[in-house]
C-alpha cells in the first residue's frame, strides 16, 4: 500500500453499454511522461485489486483521466464501471511505459496506431505541445468495430483545433483518422489492412510508410499489436527495446503481461 494513493472520482463518462472513461482528483507531486501508464484499482475485501491503465489525461492538467471497456465478470472492470462520483479509487504512484517519444528515434512524422481503448495514451501526447515541436505531421490512427466506439471524436476534431494555446499547431499538423469495421463510415476497414493496401496514406494524403523519415507507436489487441508489428518489421522499422531507441513503440508491459 505504500507505493499507492487514494485518489477522488470527479467525473464518469459512459460512452455506450462498452465504454466508459473517468476522472480523479490528481495530487501534483505525481509526475508521469505523456504516454505513461500506471496501476489502479480498487478495494477488495481490504486488500487493492489492480490493473495497468495508460493515463489519458496530459502530464500538465489537473485531473487524471482513463479509458476502460466494461467487461461484466472481469475481476476489476467489473466493479470500476460501476463508479460514482465522489467513490475513492487507488492510483499508484509509479508510473511508467514505453509510448513516450523520447523513446524514438527522430523522425519527420509520427503515427499511433490504435484499436479500442489502445487509443488512451495517444490521447495525452496529441495534447502535448512539445509533441508538435518535434514532428512536422502527427497521425492518430483508431480502428474500431462501431460509430459509438469511436470516443473521444468530437474533443479531437472539434476541441483540440480550438486549443487556446496549442490549436493552431493542431490545425497544421494532427490528422485524425478513425476507421469502422462493422457499420457504414466515411472510413471503412480493419486498420492492418488499410496499411497494407496504402489506403490509409492515400486517404491522407501522406506518403508510404518510409523508416527513415517516420515514428510509430502502435496500441490495441494483442491480434492488433502482433498484425502491425510485422507489418513494421516488414518495411525496416525497428522497435525501440531495452534503452535502444528505434522506429517504432509499443508497451511491452502489456503484452508481456
Amino acid at each position: 500500500m505504500a507505493n499507492l494513493r487514494t485518489e477522488t472520482v470527479t467525473e464518469v463518462h459512459h460512452w455506450n453499454e462498452s465504454l466508459f472513461s473517468f476522472k480523479s482528483t490528481r495530487d501534483m507531486s505525481f509526475r508521469y511522461k505523456n504516454g505513461h501508464f500506471t496501476m489502479i484499482g480498487l478495494d477488495d475485501n481490504g486488500k487493492p485489486l489492480l490493473r495497468a491503465y495508460s493515463i489519458v489525461s496530459a502530464n500538465y492538467e489537473e485531473q487524471l483521466e482513463f479509458f476502460s471497456i466494461k467487461v461484466p465478470d472481469g475481476p476489476l472492470t467489473s466493479k470500476l464501471q460501476h463508479l460514482k462520483v465522489g467513490d475513492e479509487i487507488y492510483i499508484s504512484h509509479k508510473p511508467t511505459g514505453t509510448l513516450t517519444t523520447d523513446n524514438l528515434l527522430p523522425g519527420k512524422n509520427l503515427y499511433m496506431f490504435s484499436t479500442g481503448t489502445g487509443l488512451a495514451p495517444f490521447l495525452s501526447i496529441i495534447r502535448d505541445p512539445e509533441v508538435y515541436e518535434l514532428y512536422d505531421k502527427i497521425i492518430l490512427t483508431h480502428g474500431v468495430r462501431t460509430v459509438d466506439e469511436l470516443a473521444y471524436r468530437e474533443m479531437i476534431t472539434s476541441q483540440l483545433p480550438n486549443h487556446e494555446y496549442f490549436g493552431e499547431y493542431v490545425q497544421e499538423k494532427l490528422l485524425y483518422y478513425p476507421t469502422v469495421t462493422r457499420e457504414p463510415y466515411q472510413n471503412q476497414g480493419r486498420l492492418t489492412d488499410l496499411i497494407e493496401s496504402g489506403k490509409l496514406f492515400q486517404d491522407l494524403g501522406m506518403p508510404p510508410l518510409n523508416p527513415e523519415v517516420d515514428r510509430a507507436m502502435v496500441c490495441g489487441s494483442p491480434a492488433m499489436l502482433k498484425d502491425t508489428c510485422k507489418i513494421l518489421e516488414n518495411l525496416g522499422f525497428r522497435e525501440s527495446r531495452h534503452g535502444e531507441l528505434g522506429e517504432y513503440a509499443i508497451e511491452r508491459a502489456f503484452v508481456e503481461s
